[in-house]
């Protein structure tokens, strides 16, 4: 007879649930668990080149503003380079190129100051435009959301960067776009993120 296989059940899952923000942004959720929080400091002060604000509200299928978003970015420097020793090229004393930030419990609104990167140099040789990297959790995602920002300003590079390129339809490729209006001086990019619809914002398998 057949041999009876046994099958491992899978591991059940869950979205990400409202403790999310007391174990990843603990001050932010009202708790003083460490004396320096993860991930506050994007580019430090002694990064050089264009200091700049990046806002955005992630919105869900209805339109509605998701209040308890959890979003991680990392950078390149304006050189290009990202504080990782596989890079090989030199960052300033200080900098992170990495961040994580909570929306706003009322509003679902979120923003943080960084420094503009500059191209960075992609597999094969080929460069990429400047641009920031995002995960997104929030309760009602199963796994992770991973989604790229690109400048508007930077119209010549992202013509030619190649993960720009491989998305078909150009107004999917605008859902990553960035707007940049000025205030107080300062630049400012706003990126708002969809999670449904028909704008929804380009998310990558990675």
């Amino acid at each position: 007879m057949p041999q009876k296989l046994d099958y491992l059940r899978e591991t059940a899952s869950q979205t990400a649930g409202p403790y999310v923000h007391i174990g990843l942004a603990p001050k932010d959720a009202g708790f003083e668990i460490y004396q320096q929080e993860l991930g506050k400091d994007i580019a430090g002060p002694n990064a050089a080149g264009e200091h700049i604000r990046v806002e955005g509200c992630v919105f869900d299928g209805m339109g509605s503003p998701v209040r308890d978003v959890l979003l991680e970015v990392w950078q390149a420097n304006a050189d290009g380079h990202y504080a990782h020793p596989e890079d090989g090229g030199p960052v300033e004393d200080g900098f992170r190129g990495w961040g994580r930030v909570i929306s706003d419990f009322e509003t679902g609104e979120w923003g943080f100051d960084t420094v503009k990167p500059g191209p960075v140099m992609g597999r094969g040789g080929r460069q990429m435009a400047p641009h920031l990297n995002f995960w997104i959790v929030s309760r009602g995602i199963n796994i992770g959301l991973n989604t790229r920002m690109y400048f508007t300003d930077e119209e010549s590079a992202n013509a030619t960067d190649p993960v720009l390129n491989l998305i078909e339809w150009e107004h999917r490729r605008a859902t990553l776009i960035a707007a940049r209006a000025m205030r107080e001086g300062i630049p400012v990019y706003r990126f708002d993120i969809r999670l449904q619809g028909d704008d929804e914002t380009v998310f990558f398998d990675i």
